[in-house]
Order: structure tokens, then sequence, then C-alpha cells
């Protein structure tokens, strides 16, 4: 299984999730699933879990250490 990009002439490219198979010598492709009503980082993760990367959670990757006040912050944006 892929993701293909299929390019439209002035909007966002059509993502499908697409598989191959054959027949006789013929290669084929199969759709399985339009991915465009995602965003690009949710096709991005599937492009990579398809490629057998990993994928966690972002709160499994960082640790808080410390965090500041943002309450000035806050008053000079209002």
């Amino acid at each position: 299984m892929h993701i293909d990009g299929v390019p439209n002439r002035s909007s966002r490219p059509t993502y499908l999730l697409r598989e191959s198979y054959r027949e006789g010598k013929k290669v084929r492709k199969r759709t399985i699933a339009n991915l465009s009503a995602l965003s690009d980082e949710q096709i991005e993760s599937i492009r990579a879990v398809l490629a057998g990367h990993t994928v966690r959670p972002v709160e499994e990757l960082w640790q808080t250490v410390r965090s500041r006040a943002h309450g000035a912050v806050r008053a000079v944006r209002v």
C-alpha cells in the first residue's frame, strides 16, 4: 500500500490510499480510500506508518522540565 498524490489544476492535490497488484504482466492500482479531507500532517503520519516507522505521541518524546508564567505576555497582547 502507498499514498498517491494526484495533482489538480488549481487546487490542492488529491491524496489516495492505493494498493498495487498484478494482473498477468500488467501492474494495476486499486484505490482503497480517498484521504483528501485529512491534513498534511495526518497524511505524512500515515505515510510514516506505511513505511514501517514507529509513530509515538509527542508527550512521550519530550518532558516538560519547567514552564514560565505567561500572564505578563497575555496582558501585553490584550
